[in-house]
């Protein structure tokens, strides 16, 4: 069997598609109700005509086919072909066209449940909007969504979809980020808020300031990671098997007709024998059921949020042994906030002014919590002497005091404590601020949920030994301090020695670690060129706990996949070997042949269940 349908890039074609499909089902299962007819007329009437017109009405697609391909590739159909030909040549006719019709209705039924998966998945993944509602002359006109340029206005009214990324200019709504996210409770924004193309504006009008073009809007990009064709190696282990597969199948079946022929045993016998050991050797459940099984755990992905670049990444993420994380933005939430302030024999506000004071012309992160801790205006005219000392810390006049704020050697202190700036004012020490990147609330429950699934998560961050530890100890991780990009990508590959690495980052500052690990995930960075070029998996709700969920349908596929092999191989090796001793008829081949690619397709649409 073979699937018809494509996946379309476009929603006018894929509805195109869809149509066509729909008419090839009606006319495939008119023929099959002709054939059956024709069928039990012959039966009745004991007449090989009826028959032989049955045969042709249901077969000469096939018979077709195989002789349209039989220079190129030996192929399924010239297996069915032959095999009933040949049962044709020797009387069994009702027998070959049983073969034909069962053969038929399970391509019927193959095609009916590969359309299900993918209109399922088509309709979570049809997130383009073809035309959009744009400013002009004072009038919104329609026009064509990839004519629309960078910073002109769009509106998109209650029910629509946006087409375009930009951004709100005027109105607040909220909106449906389900096909986007998998989240489904909608979202308000309002003005100055960043939009996604793929959003459902839900209950109100919204002006939207375009900031990129159609190829470049979100829900293009998600098209194209989508439909990315690169094979797994089950793939491309079934592409490789058919082709060594089928011309050995014909030669057993040869040898099986003259071998025996040759040593005096009647031709008839061992040629049927032959034949139904050809219709039995079809890999038909092989070639549709394993890309459907990858097809449908991509469409469950899809659904939760979870972007997967494709049955390669699905397969090595079903691999993996473990997980390395950046930390800042990624376990944690990249902003850094005051937790503590400790004063000899200041009083709490007033160190705080000294040193948001002593950090007035920095733009360091924590320099920045530090000032919005304060948060009050500070006269800038109290300030002089400013110096900054990479990596130590700062200092600067304030109302005529000497002030530093920085590392405990950089104000000569002994004091310790973790995630501080120490503060020292006229060379004498005057306390420290506690400063903490907040982690993220499902971090810990993310990681916890990853070990129990046996894999090992480890962070690796380019932050200080001392930031990384309190980090590490709150979220029960192994870690590597002081990373540097190239280190990163050095740490991973050590890693790789073991076993398949995966890399949750931002998708930009980690690209080349991304790149090189077997899985490369980025967090909430769909609307990322350098999220999706780089990375194989992207988290489009920026949840962690979708990484788990991830690698159970990855584990899920890979099993269904697995399960598909085992049956259609064993089944088929049973019966042909019972077939070329005699024991098996032509019956219990079609079983082996259609009925195990039923069973097979309907196993692997179970990918598309997989529950958190």
């Amino acid at each position: 069997m073979a699937c018809k349908t494509c996946q379309s890039h476009d929603h006018h074609e894929h509805e195109h598609n869809h149509e066509n499909n729909h008419e090839d089902g009606k006319i495939m299962a008119t023929r099959l109700i002709i054939g059956l007819i024709l069928f039990v007329m012959g039966f009745y009437f004991n007449n090989s005509t009826f028959y032989i017109i049955s045969y042709v009405t249901l077969g000469y697609d096939v018979i077709f086919s195989a002789i349209k391909n039989i220079r190129y590739v030996f192929s399924e159909h010239l297996l069915m072909t032959i095999a009933t030909l040949g049962a044709i040549y020797i009387d069994k006719i009702p027998e070959a066209v049983s073969v034909m019709m069962f053969y038929q209705f399970g391509e019927l039924l193959s095609d009916f449940a590969v359309e299900k998966s993918k209109k399922s998945i088509g309709n979570l993944i049809d997130l383009r909007s073809d035309f959009a509602n744009v400013l002009f002359n004072d009038t919104f006109s329609p026009m064509p969504s990839k004519s629309v340029k960078i910073g002109e206005i769009i509106r998109v009214s209650a029910g629509e979809k946006i087409p375009l990324d930009g951004i709100i200019i005027e109105g607040s709504a909220y909106l449906d980020t389900k096909s986007l996210t998998g989240e489904s409770v909608p979202k308000k924004m309002s003005v100055g808020d960043e939009v996604l193309s793929g959003m459902i504006c839900t209950d109100s009008v919204l002006k939207i300031k375009v900031t990129k073009l159609y190829e470049d809007s979100t829900a293009s990009k998600i098209l194209k990671l989508i439909n990315d064709d690169k094979k797994s190696k089950s793939e491309k282990f079934i592409t490789k098997f058919s082709k060594i597969y089928t011309p050995i199948v014909v030669l057993i079946a040869l040898l099986i007709t003259l071998v025996p022929s040759i040593l005096g045993y009647e031709f008839k016998v061992w040629f049927y024998r032959s034949m139904l050991f050809l219709v039995v050797s079809c890999p038909c459940a092989l070639v549709v059921s394993i890309p459907l099984s990858f097809f449908a755990g991509l469409g469950c992905a899809s659904k939760n949020g979870i972007l997967i670049k494709g049955a390669f990444a699905l397969e090595n993420a079903s691999k993996l042994n473990s997980i390395a994380f950046d930390k800042t933005g990624t376990l944690t939430e990249g902003n850094f906030s005051v937790q503590t302030v400790q004063s000899t024999k200041y009083s709490k506000y007033d160190l705080l002014k000294y040193a948001a004071s002593c950090e007035y012309h920095s733009s360091h992160p924590i320099a920045k919590a530090i000032k919005l801790a304060f948060n009050e205006e500070i006269d800038e005219g109290t300030i002089s002497d400013y110096h900054e000392t990479a990596g130590n810390g700062v200092s600067a006049k304030v109302n005529s005091h000497l002030v530093k704020v920085g590392t405990k050697d950089f104000i000569n202190s002994s004091e310790n404590a973790d995630n501080a700036v120490f503060i020292s004012i006229d060379n004498e020490y005057a306390g420290y601020i506690q400063i903490f990147d907040k982690i993220k609330d499902n971090a810990k429950a993310s990681i916890d949920s990853i070990k129990k699934l046996k894999i090992n998560p480890i962070m690796l961050t380019g932050d200080t030994k001392e930031n990384a530890t309190p980090i590490s100890n709150r979220l029960g991780i192994n870690y590597f301090s002081n990373l540097l990009p190239q280190d990163k990508v050095s740490k991973l590959k050590e890693l790789q020695k073991d076993g398949f690495v995966g890399f949750v980052g931002d998708g930009i500052n980690d690209a080349p670690v991304l790149s090189i690990s077997d899985v490369g995930i980025s967090m909430g960075n769909v609307g990322s060129d350098a999220a999706i070029e780089a990375s194989d998996v992207v988290i489009v709700s920026d949840n962690l706990e979708k990484i788990p969920h991830m690698i159970k349908i990855a584990r899920k596929t890979m099993q269904i996949v697995k399960e598909n092999i085992i049956l259609a191989l064993s089944v088929k090796i049973i019966i042909m070997i019972l077939g070329a001793f005699g024991i098996a008829s032509m019956w219990l081949a079609v079983f082996a042949d259609v009925g195990v690619c039923i069973l097979a397709l309907l196993n692997s649409l179970r990918a598309f269940f997989v529950r958190d």
